[in-house]
């Protein structure tokens, strides 16, 4: 103790060896934005007032807690008995052990000789606090540094763009051409470690999601496979799988074993997958997700976790209600009318005409550019409150996403498939009456 500086000095928590470094890049970033998505559908209220009793349809949320049943009542029972046998002390920054064990066990059935199990398996609040984590990870055990880049489509999820930046990252959006739905290449991903070279970063980590948030584009797990091989053999430090529409899909879900045992056991430490029950089940509001890592990245997570957000047991406990019953069967409320929707809306988008993508998970992403033009508008930005106050539609506009969406709207199916048509069909007579 010999050491310690004297009571009345003050002293810095760690050596200064190990001091963060001062910076002044806070002062000069970009201000973060608030995400427009969650506003865009209060502006139907505009047109209920000016059209009382006229039915208005909600195509711009992929909420299916909201525009489908949700977590069934059964389930939530469940879980409130386990909330009760469970008690209400501190769990541990990744959950429980029985989560664990059945996220691993009972829903992806981990195999043995992949080498992973419930200690690659950690609870999250949420889909992004899941992200963030991951993030976190990968900056702090990719190249060690703040400032390098985080690879994302080229008209990616909002907050892709800015859940990354604001831990520290630079996020950039990969090549990718609109007549391939933005989809990655190899060469494009290898351009993406060139590109950042010259501004003396490195790739932190790459973000394949499949089926895509917003433009539906889906791709086989070969594929997944193909490119994330690609990314890490280019120097890119972890890949991320974000799965979270997979379960609605009209094929099989992805299975992990199968992606696990594409790789060597170095290049398996370097990939991650996020997943949970946020779309699947309609559970939007109970954040319940999680993350598979490698054993020693998920160590360093929860060390950092201990700290910051702790998952709920509560979600926990949903989620395992559902996948103690399966989640197949769990999920039904909300995959069957998905389903539907979804096979319906492929079919009336190719009858109207209409350039767009649809692959699975929630959205058609719908090319509009000619109703822009009509009204002399430089991008989707304006259709999204223009529709839902004059024509009670509500979508999301395509610019909100990067500016590679501007001719875009995304167009949510997460609905019964008669609300689905609805809904179409009051966006093919709003987009008529732009041109008049």
């Amino acid at each position: 103790m010999s050491h310690l500086l004297s009571p009345e000095t003050p002293a810095f928590a760690v050596p200064q060896a190990n001091l963060v470094p001062v910076s002044d890049h806070l002062g000069r970033m970009a201000p973060i934005p608030a995400s427009r998505m969650f506003l865009i559908n209060k502006s139907l209220k505009v047109f209920q007032e000016k059209q009382p009793g006229v039915p208005v349809f909600d195509a711009s949320q992929g909420d299916g807690g909201a525009s489908l049943p949700g977590v069934p009542g059964a389930l939530l029972d469940r879980a409130f008995e386990l909330q009760k046998q469970h008690g209400t002390a501190y769990d541990m920054p990744f959950g429980t052990e029985a989560y664990r064990r059945i996220v691993a066990e009972s829903y992806w059935k981990l195999a043995p000789d992949t080498g992973w199990g419930t200690a690659n398996v950690i609870g999250t609040q949420g889909g992004r606090d899941g992200l963030q984590k991951a993030y976190q990870a990968m900056l702090a055990l990719g190249h060690g540094r703040q400032g390098d880049v985080i690879v994302v489509s080229r008209v990616p999820w909002i907050s892709y763009n800015w859940g990354p930046y604001g831990i520290g990252a630079n996020v950039m959006w990969a090549p990718g051409r609109a007549e391939e739905g933005w989809a990655y290449t190899e060469d494009g991903l290898r351009a993406c470690v060139t590109e950042a070279a010259k501004t003396g970063r490195k790739v932190a980590g790459l973000v394949i999601t499949s089926p895509d948030n917003p433009t539906g584009q889906t791709l086989t797990l070969q594929r997944q496979i193909e490119l994330a091989r690609a990314a890490l053999e280019a120097g890119i430090a972890f890949v991320l799988f974000d799965w979270m529409y997979h379960a609605v899909g009209d094929d099989e879900p992805y299975d992990v074993n199968v992606l696990l045992r594409a790789f060597e056991p170095a290049q398996r430490k370097r990939l991650m997958v996020l997943d949970g029950i946020t779309k699947s089940l309609g559970g939007s509001n109970i954040r319940n997700c999680h993350l598979l890592a490698d054993a020693d990245v998920v160590k360093t997570i929860v060390a950092q976790a201990s700290h910051t957000v702790i998952p709920s047991f509560f979600s926990l406990a949903v989620a395992m209600a559902a996948y103690e019953k399966g989640l197949q069967e769990a999920a039904a409320p909300i995959v069957g009318p998905c389903r539907a929707s979804r096979a319906w809306i492929r079919e009336y988008l190719k009858t109207q005409g209409l350039t767009h993508i649809i692959g699975q998970g929630y959205y058609a992403f719908i090319h509009v550019a000619e109703g822009l033009k009509a009204k002399g508008w430089a991008d989707s930005e304006p259709l999204g409150q223009h529709f839902a106050e004059n024509h009670g539609v509500a979508v999301v506009p395509g610019a909100f996403f990067s500016p590679y969406g501007a001719d875009w709207i995304r167009f949510s199916y997460a609905t019964p498939v008669e609300r689905t048509q609805g809904a179409a069909k009051r966006l093919i007579d709003a987009l008529k009456a732009l041109q008049h």
